[in-house]
């Protein structure tokens, strides 16, 4: 055997996907194949070809593949240094549907996912099921949209802590939470690899993601209060560092456009470095922590004549007490811009819902004027260890930027050329409803479906039970107005559910109409419908 074969029959051997791939962006003519390898190597999807870089010692790659046709459905394999390494032989090939001009869109939406998990603590995985019916025929969404806790990096499984073990003291801090980079490589490696189904279905479906808190830490940002806490822990600056490098490169750099990503100075620094391009990513991860509005991870996809904003509602915001904001000046002007689009359908994806059940809406934004000074000094102490045990951190415990995106809303509601519709997506609170806005010329909707698989249980379920009941709504609205808290600038009601399955939604948007359905995970291959309403 010469050289060159010996080569071959080595490459064969040595080089496989880790992970992936996953589809990710995917447009009228371009699509992005994600993996991780366990080598450095040359992937080919198509015609398209990528090296991988490296950080921190594991392997990436990003295949843009162009020239297809809109609206097409191509087959494709994933080729490691020429040898095919996914699909195993024998199984069918993946399929890259790109986006067409018109016609009618369907966009799966769900958040909270701990994986792998027994059904016996977490129930069935909502993720899973949606793969298995795509598997027996049903016909995909055109986009998969995670948006938060896509990991649990503060509430480990057994099959992550045994890795943790094997390489640390777990009896020390962090114990078993996640410390570094490694730890985050393994965590998504358990989430999005183990059950073949999903993974399937990640390689088949294009998906976009946003991070929330447990992508990081529970009430990750809540206040500065909690950063000076946080940051006093010795562990805290591998954890922040190692999150936010690994959420760059397994979440955000396929939420982007090949256009996009090509403009990224981060991303050509990454594939320009000579060698193992961790610090990059790394003194890029401190940099996103520190200066908050630094870095946009917000983003937005235009799907025909519907357009889907998703917005950063964790890393970006101002903790300072009298600038408290969940959007930064330049993010926030960034939003209105984007909110005027000439379009049918505006979706607004955040991962924590605007919109929330009033008693819990007045007691959040009342919770804010009393840390920030409203009652006195000694209130402030209580308000800020209130606002961290009971999680008091959404967004009405940011008035001003509540304010300012609700004005955004109404006035795109009211304007002259209104879409038909303005729908808000959320997660985070581990149970789905449908709120309306009252009074606008268009429908606002804030659509929450949480989780995919995590349920919420005992004392926080009976509480949110209660509030959806809007049993609370006049006393805590009368507690906020004594802490000098305005009116807010419009008026909503839960109108559907809750729901406290886990589940997932789905939104489906043709011409000018768009209605929601939400189904349940209630078997291994079944969905039960728990709820649908019309958007528009």
């Amino acid at each position: 055997m010469d050289v060159a074969s010996l080569g071959a029959v080595v490459r064969k051997v040595m080089t496989r996907l880790i992970l992936g791939p996953l589809l990710r962006h995917v447009g009228a003519r371009t699509a992005t194949v994600w993996v991780e390898t366990d080598r450095p190597c040359e992937v080919r999807v198509l015609d398209a070809v990528s090296r991988t870089f490296t950080v921190h010692g594991h392997h990436y790659a990003l295949v843009d593949v162009d020239g297809l046709e809109p609206g097409s459905d191509v087959p494709y394999d994933v080729l490691l240094d020429g040898e095919r390494a996914w699909p195993e032989p024998g199984a069918p090939p993946g399929r890259i549907r790109t986006r067409a001009p018109g016609g009618a869109r369907r966009f799966a939406v769900g958040s909270c996912r701990v994986a792998p998990a027994s059904e016996a603590t977490h129930g069935v995985d909502a993720l899973a099921v949606c793969a298995r019916r795509l598997m027996a025929g049903e016909e995909p969404p055109d986009e998969l949209l995670l948006i938060g806790d896509q990991v649990y990096a503060d509430e480990t499984t057994p099959e992550v802590r045994e890795f943790i073990t094997a390489r640390r003291d777990i009896d020390a801090p962090p114990y078993g939470e996640i410390a570094d980079f490694e730890e985050y490589a393994h965590l998504y490696r358990m989430a999005w690899g183990t059950d073949p189904a999903v993974r399937w279905l990640l390689a088949m479906v294009p998906s976009s993601m946003v991070f929330d808190d447990h992508d990081i830490r529970d009430d990750w940002n809540t206040s500065e209060a909690w950063r000076r806490e946080m940051r006093a822990h010795p562990w805290w600056e591998g954890r922040i560092i190692g999150g936010l490098g690994a959420y760059w490169i397994y979440q955000h750099l396929g939420n982007l456009s090949p256009a996009e990503r090509a403009a990224d100075p981060v991303y050509q620094a990454v594939l320009a470095a000579d060698g193992d391009a961790g610090k990059v990513v790394d003194e890029f991860a401190g940099r996103a922590d520190r200066e908050p509005g630094g870095v946009r991870w917000s983003y937005v996809h235009d799907h025909g004549r519907t357009r889907i904003v998703v917005l950063d509602s964790r890393c970006g915001r101002v903790l300072e007490e009298g600038r408290r904001a969940m959007l930064g000046d330049a993010e926030l002007a960034w939003f209105g811009e984007q909110c005027r689009a000439d379009v049918d359908h505006l979706i607004v994806a955040t991962s924590l819902p605007f919109l929330l059940p009033g008693a819990i809406h007045h007691m959040e934004a009342w919770n804010e004027a009393v840390t920030g000074g409203a009652w006195g000094r000694r209130a402030a102490g209580f308000g800020e260890r209130l606002r961290q045990t009971l999680d008091l951190e959404h967004w009405p415990a940011f008035d001003a930027s509540f304010r300012a995106v609700a004005e955004t809303l109404l006035d795109v509601a009211n304007g002259p050329r209104p879409p038909a519709s303005i729908t808000l997506l959320s997660g985070d609170v581990h149970y789905s409803y449908l709120a309306r806005v009252r009074g606008s010329r268009t429908p606002i909707s804030q659509v929450v479906c949480s989780p995919l698989r995590n349920p919420l249980t005992g004392p926080f379920k009976l509480a949110n039970q209660v509030a959806c009941r809007r049993v609370g709504d006049l006393p805590a609205r009368a507690l906020a107005r004594l802490a000098g808290v305005r009116r807010p600038p419009l008026g909503w009601r839960v109108t559907d559910g809750p729901w406290f399955d886990n589940a997932l939604a789905t939104v489906h948007v043709d011409g000018r109409t768009a209605s929601v359905r939400w189904e349940a995970a209630d078997a291994e291959d079944r969905f039960r419908e728990l709820g649908r309403a019309p958007l528009s």
